[in-house]
Order: C-alpha cells, then sequence, then structure tokens
C-alpha cells in the first residue's frame, strides 16, 4: 500500500464520525492484501487524524487490522459492533474522556487497553492504570515501543493457560493465583489493575532474587529499559500500597538501591 492510495482513503474516511462508517470500510479495505490469519483487530480511538491515520498505517504493514474512532462517547457501541482484540485510547476525546472510557468498557473487555496521550504527569498514569488500563504510553510514541507493547500484551490475552500446579504462589499470606489471576492478602481479596498483578506474579515468580528494571521492563514491556521510563517505579509504589507496605520501611517489595526489586521471603 503506497502513501498515494492511503492519502485516498484518509479523505474518505473524513466524511464521517459515525461507527461502522466509511472510515472503517477504507481500512477494511485497506487491509485486504494481508494474510487474514496474522490480523488481530486493534480499535484506535483518536481525534486527531493525521495521528491516527499514521498508526494505522504503520500498524497495518504489521499485520493488524485497524479499526479507528474519533469520539470517546462511540467507543462502546463500536466496541459491540467491531469485537477488536485490543483498545488504544487517547485522554483528551470529544464526547468522553478516554479515562471514563476506559472505566466504562473495562467491566466487559478482557483483551489488553493501552492509553496513548500527550500528558505524561504521574498522575494520569496513575489514573490510567487505576481505571483499568494495561499500559500507558505517551506522544511522540515511538511506532516500533507501540508494536511492541502491543504484542507483549497480546501474547499475554491469548497465551495457552499453565497448569494448576503451576498457576499459583503461595508466600504464607500472600497467595496469587495465575490462572483466574486473583490475589489474596491474609484471606482478603485484593483489586490490583492488569498491570499490577503481572508485575507482582513476575517478582513472586523470582521470590527471594533481585529483580532489575532492565529485566522488569524487558519481561513486562518487551523491549530493552531506556535508563530513564520511571514507571516501574511508579507500579510497584501503587502495589506497595496496596499490599499495605510502608513506603519509608517496606517489608514486601523491598528496593536495592542502584538495582531494581525483590519480593521478600517470608519468615
Amino acid at each position: 500500500m503506497n502513501r498515494r492510495y492511503l492519502a485516498k482513503l484518509v479523505n474518505v474516511s473524513v466524511c464521517s464520525d459515525r461507527p461502522g462508517g466509511t472510515h472503517e470500510t477504507a481500512f477494511q479495505l485497506y487491509n485486504e492484501e494481508m494474510d487474514e490469519t496474522q490480523k488481530q483487530r486493534v480499535l484506535l480511538v483518536e481525534d486527531d487524524r493525521e495521528l491516527a491515520y499514521m498508526v494505522a498505517e504503520f500498524l497495518t504493514s504489521h499485520g493488524f487490522e485497524m479499526l479507528i474512532e474519533f469520539r470517546g462517547d462511540l467507543v462502546e457501541s463500536r466496541m459491540a459492533a467491531d469485537r477488536p482484540d485490543v483498545v488504544i485510547l487517547d485522554v483528551n476525546l470529544p464526547g468522553l474522556d478516554g479515562f471514563s472510557v476506559c472505566r466504562q468498557i473495562r467491566g466487559s473487555f478482557s483483551g489488553p487497553i493501552l492509553i496513548l496521550t500527550a500528558r505524561g504527569e504521574e498522575v494520569d498514569e496513575v489514573i490510567g492504570l487505576e481505571v483499568g488500563a494495561d499500559d500507558y504510553l505517551t506522544k511522540p510514541v515511538r511506532p516500533h515501543a507501540l508494536l511492541a507493547r502491543l504484542r507483549v500484551h497480546l501474547r499475554k490475552a491469548t497465551s495457552q493457560p499453565v497448569d494448576a500446579a503451576d498457576s499459583k504462589i503461595d508466600t504464607g499470606s500472600l497467595v496469587i493465583d495465575q490462572s483466574c489471576r486473583t490475589v489474596e492478602l491474609e484471606g482478603q481479596s485484593l483489586d490490583l489493575t492488569t498491570a499490577e498483578f503481572d508485575l507482582l506474579w513476575l517478582l513472586a515468580q523470582n521470590v527471594g532474587k533481585v529483580l532489575s528494571r532492565g529485566v522488569m521492563y524487558q519481561e513486562l514491556h518487551g523491549m530493552r529499559y531506556d535508563g530513564i521510563d520511571r514507571s516501574m517505579d511508579l507500579r510497584v509504589s501503587r502495589l506497595r500500597k496496596k499490599l499495605g507496605d510502608d513506603p519509608h520501611n517496606p517489608r514486601r517489595i523491598k528496593s536495592v538501591r542502584g538495582v531494581g526489586y525483590i519480593l521478600s521471603v517470608e519468615k
């Protein structure tokens, strides 16, 4: 697919903001050249049309089927009609903001939700994770970084169930069940986001061992740690709070200065 043909489709797509309108038809035509077995359906919710089409072009070239929605208040009905495998949400959307959209669809949608936004404050990431997002990327996003994150989350979502014997980790007061993605602390169920559960499971699989930020980043995001991103520290902080850890003297998830984190073995 060349850029001239893409530009033609863009002109058609701008004519309609309706779910199932001409922009969907355009990208379905664009994807007909791809092998059907390679496609996973991505719903991109982004009101910046130029950015939306650039992202769609890139992801389509890597085997994804792209659907685009420009308004937040149309996402729920669009998902019911098109049943995407993954959703990428902007935050500042007309009709309904991305955080509200995420909260609205999370209860009925078990696939990955990635928040994509120009707002890079830590409070935004906290809100995004708390309302059920699986990941949070700031603009301008490196296309290959977005692709890597998508593949990691889709791989997790479609992975085969593990054996029952390997799906539960009991550290004493903390019981983590990977098969049904539940966590109990001293007999009480904890409400963790997808990202928080994945982080805790990774730490629990390596209980008593120090994990570097680089290893954690690679395992959870499928890409190299750049030495700058502090999202892992933020997630550890949120997880500690839910585990009742003292932030100044944590006893469950401990920091190893200059290295990373360790889930302590209970005595």
